[in-house]
């Protein structure tokens, strides 16, 4: 590859600013600019003799893809080392080069930024909930690394959305889903407007392709109309202006993207015509005073619209956004939206964070690492601090919904600070934001200097006093009304700590009913559990057992990985030692020439039925008992009705190593009974994991008293004992399960 010095001859369109860099590189000599346009210049024509031969699904040569992607991060003001990215993006993902060989011939930051877009070009954000939860983990702490790994890949999607319409319908759509529930909002909170509209217009074309291009249609059909009375509106802003001294920068009217009018239109259920701001009229003056005259002047040559003035200037959002919002009505007494703003304002609004890129001089360190300063980005700093709280995907999903995809409302603390916090929260949710300590101790609150309730909403504009006292602390109503994941997760962080006792009991009780009351003090002190608990990632066996209290970690789990140590320390001959803490080995039925069309084997012929008191399924060992009426009731090993059977009365049985589904019934009810935090939403979580595992409820009964955990008891239909323990891990991850067991009855 050292050959590669020479511009080669190109079998592809370059740009003009590409091809003025190629020419122009070696007349530069050693001006600063030198080393940048020589590093885009080797960049570029690496990648070109890397991608020869490729090409797109187009016909055209796979080269004219970074280059376009290059091209869009210079014109986002990108670095020259963003920029070689940007060729580079695909080669080590397409071509044999390494990441150290891009580091060695590019240098580290180039190293870093290929590496980041690699990764995240192998994240599935369709898969199951699970491996979409941890492939958003993976993706925001690439971003906290690197803030600019994440704008080459929006260039990187970008260009490819442009090129869409060359690749197969269903592909086009599972992209065109992806970009717009995950890569549009993050361009829009990075505040690169530019790329957040055309994603979503893309988007919008290949999944809703229709009502795209009536949109479409619509628009166009009112253009001259809509084009001539922001022109008049034009004309009599910038005379008025310039009568007072104010420099006009730019005035320009602009239809919103399309996807923007058809939410609008869904969301308010409104028809076309009665949208009021189809079209923008933006002003652009020199400085912020200017920016409150004009919108003085345009509030006395036009009539404003009361409520629908909006001060982004001195109330910025999240993505630093800034500019005056105010809608008035027009010669014909059709609405128009007016925004106002500098042009650093502007620079903002369009280009977002690449407008203001932060540069740290630290020898050797990533200089666009995310820090406690960066406020622009506390979005992500927040997702970051609860990426190892919230373990549980489902629960990480919907802060990563309320936190990157909803807007913000804000209010301000008594002394003046502005809190950002998401739409519909309460004011205990804003007592949490302050502190978990003024959470834990809030006792009520004062909006705008009147008392009112925990579990009002706060609007934009509020000033929030929280009054604390030392013997309060959070109920588990709360739950029911908070909607920012912080507050959630700390509220039952507290329940969890103050009831430790309860939990460590409780976690004690189930423990020793598992292995038996005879020498469980001893175990609990010995050598192998003090292995489970380290196994387990807690510090002692208290942390054990309350975890096993309150559901962090189940049962099954500890007797296993306990079953698993102590069989390793102990020599074969001494195995029998061993049973107390399993459940008995399952019974070897002799080899006989029965059919084996029976789901159970030892049973051929005869009659039997499954018990009820233990509800035994495939997968357990099993026992059969001898009924006086019924034939051979079959039982799970263990069951406390086989414990006093007289030994002439049990049957050896087993079930058929049968892989024909039709020779058994495909589901068995299995009756389990949960004890949760009360909170809305439960019940129906709960009956959402059981339908992601293809699980039918058959019943369900739910108790509450109030202040108490909620006991739910389900019957459900089981496969087998592996769809079984599925389903109990997938439940226990939920923070709001307290216990959980399954059910035995005693047989009449």
């Amino acid at each position: 590859m050292d050959a590669i010095a020479t511009t080669p001859t190109l079998d592809v369109n370059v740009p003009e600013w590409l091809q003025e860099c190629l020419t122009s590189v070696s007349s530069i000599g050693n001006e600063p600019a030198a080393d940048d346009m020589d590093l885009i210049c080797r960049a570029f024509r690496f990648a070109y003799e890397l991608h020869k031969g490729q090409y797109r699904a187009s016909g055209e040569p796979y080269i004219a893809h970074p280059i376009a992607v290059a091209g869009l991060l210079r014109d986002l003001g990108g670095s020259s080392v963003m920029i070689a990215a940007g060729f580079l993006h695909d080669v080590v993902e397409d071509t044999d080069i390494t990441v150290e060989e891009i580091e060695s011939r590019f240098g580290v930051e180039v190293r870093r930024l290929v590496e980041g877009v690699t990764k995240l070009s192998k994240f599935n954000f369709s898969s199951k909930r699970e491996r979409q939860a941890e492939n958003f983990r993976r993706m925001f702490l690439a971003m906290a690394a690197d803030i600019r790994v994440i704008v080459v890949k929006l260039a990187d999607r970008l260009h490819n959305m442009r090129t869409l319409e060359h690749l197969a319908p269903e592909k086009q759509r599972r992209i065109s889903l992806e970009t717009r529930e995950i890569f549009a909002p993050l361009a829009n909170r990075l505040g690169i407007g530019r790329f957040k509209w055309e994603l979503e217009d893309l988007s919008f074309k290949y999944l809703e392709p229709e009502a795209y291009r009536e949109t479409q249609k619509l628009v166009a059909e009112r253009r001259s109309d809509r084009e001539d009375r922001l022109t008049k509106v034009s004309e009599i802003l910038r005379s008025q202006m310039e009568d007072i001294g104010i420099k006009c920068l730019e005035i320009s009217g602009r239809p919103k993207h399309l996807y923007g009018i058809y939410q609008k239109m869904q969301r308010q259920q409104k028809e076309f015509h009665e949208i009021y701001d189809i079209a923008a009229m933006r002003l652009i003056v020199e400085s912020k005073e200017e920016c409150y005259r004009a919108l003085a002047i345009v509030h006395d040559a036009f009539r404003p619209i009361p409520g629908r003035f909006k001060d982004y200037i001195g109330l910025p959002k999240p993505n630093r956004y800034q500019s005056l919002h105010t809608g008035v009505i027009g010669f014909t007494g059709r609405p128009i939206e007016v925004q106002i703003r500098t042009l650093e304002m502007h620079q903002v609004a369009e280009l977002g964070i690449a407008a203001h890129w932060k540069y740290k001089e630290s020898g050797g360190s990533n200089n666009t690492r995310i820090t406690a300063e960066d406020e622009k980005l506390t979005w992500l700093r927040q997702l970051l601090e609860w990426q190892n709280d919230l373990k549980d995907a489902q629960e990480y999903m919907e802060s990563i919904k309320d936190n990157l995809f909803d807007d913000d409302v804000y209010v301000f603390t008594p002394s003046g600070d502005v809190i950002p916090l998401s739409r519909g929260a309460t004011a205990v949710d804003f007592a949490y934001r302050i502190h978990t300590q003024v959470g834990n101790h809030c006792a009520g609150v004062r909006i705008n200097g009147r008392w009112a309730v925990l579990d009002s909403q706060l609007n934009n504009g509020d000033i929030v006093e929280i009054v604390t006292r030392e013997n309060s602390h959070p109920s588990l109503d709360w739950l029911n009304f908070v909607v920012t994941p912080s507050a959630r997760n700390r509220i039952r962080k507290w329940y969890k700590r103050s009831h430790r006792d309860e939990n460590v009991a409780r976690g004690r009780e189930l423990l020793e009913k598992e292995l038996g009351k005879k020498g469980f003090e001893a175990l609990l002190k010995s050598e192998p559990m003090q292995t489970v608990v380290e196994k387990c990632n807690y510090h002692s066996v208290e942390d054990l057992l309350a975890a096993l209290g309150y559901g962090e970690v189940t049962l099954n789990i500890v007797v296993n990985r306990l079953r698993e140590v102590v069989k390793a320390k102990q020599p074969l001959e001494t195995d029998s030692q061993v049973l107390p803490i399993t459940q008995a080995p399952p019974v070897k039925v002799p080899t006989t020439n029965f059919s084996k069309c029976e789901p159970i084997a030892g049973v051929e012929g005869l009659l039997h039925h499954l018990a009820g008191c233990c509800n035994p399924i495939p997968g357990e060992a099993i026992i059969g008992v001898v009924t006086r009426l019924r034939g051979i009731s079959i039982h799970r090993q263990g069951c406390v009705n086989v414990e006093n059977v007289p030994g002439e009365r049990i049957v050896p049985v087993s079930w058929n190593p049968t892989d024909n589904d039709r020779l058994r019934p495909q589901t068995y009810p299995v009756n389990i009974q949960l004890e949760v935090i009360d909170r809305v939403g439960v019940f129906k979580d709960i009956l959402s994991r059981l339908s992601d595992q293809n699980i039918n409820v058959r019943n369900a009964q739910v108790k509450t008293q109030e202040g108490k955990p909620a006991i739910i008891d389900l019957c459900i239909d089981i496969r087998d004992h592996k769809q079984l323990e599925s389903s109990f891990c997938q439940i226990k991850k939920m923070i709001d399960i307290l216990n959980m067991r399954r059910l035995s009855q005693v047989e009449e």
